[in-house]
């Protein structure tokens, strides 16, 4: 009887560290966040017009940071489409410019959300899909 009354007092003072862990676990669970629908428009080049359309993804730390990031959703947007259409087809036309373009899309971003939350909230900006037209 005491090894049966022993065992179940070592289970309670187990249980809340093992509840522990799996808060700690979700809290620093990476997120992903599709901006949807993709984001489509046209850029110049030279006498024509061209298009891109663009599938991004944001990669997020937390749940919170999450929500933040779709309340600001429209102004990040926004952001990001005047950002291509403001490319050329040097901008576009290899992996080093579209890393580039990568990268200045997430500086971007970042800043929109430093100036609205004061932190930048994203850690990392995806091209899921990116077509120029």
């Amino acid at each position: 009887m005491k090894r049966i009354i022993s065992l179940f007092f070592c289970f309670l003072l187990v249980g809340p560290a093992f509840a522990q862990g799996a808060a700690d676990e979700a809290a620093n669970q990476t997120l992903y966040y599709a901006l949807a629908p993709a984001l489509v428009g046209n850029y110049s080049s030279g006498e024509r017009l061209k298009y891109y359309k663009a599938d991004v993804a944001l990669r997020i730390a937390s749940k919170d940071a999450e929500d933040r990031v779709k309340h600001h959703e429209p102004l990040i947007r926004n952001q990001l489409v005047m950002l291509f259409s403001q490319q050329t087809d040097e901008t576009l036309s290899s992996l080093e410019a579209k890393e580039q373009l990568r990268q200045e899309a997430l500086r971007q971003v970042r800043e929109v959300l430093v100036q609205e939350e004061g932190k930048p909230l994203v850690e990392d900006l995806l091209f899921n899909n990116l077509i120029i037209q």
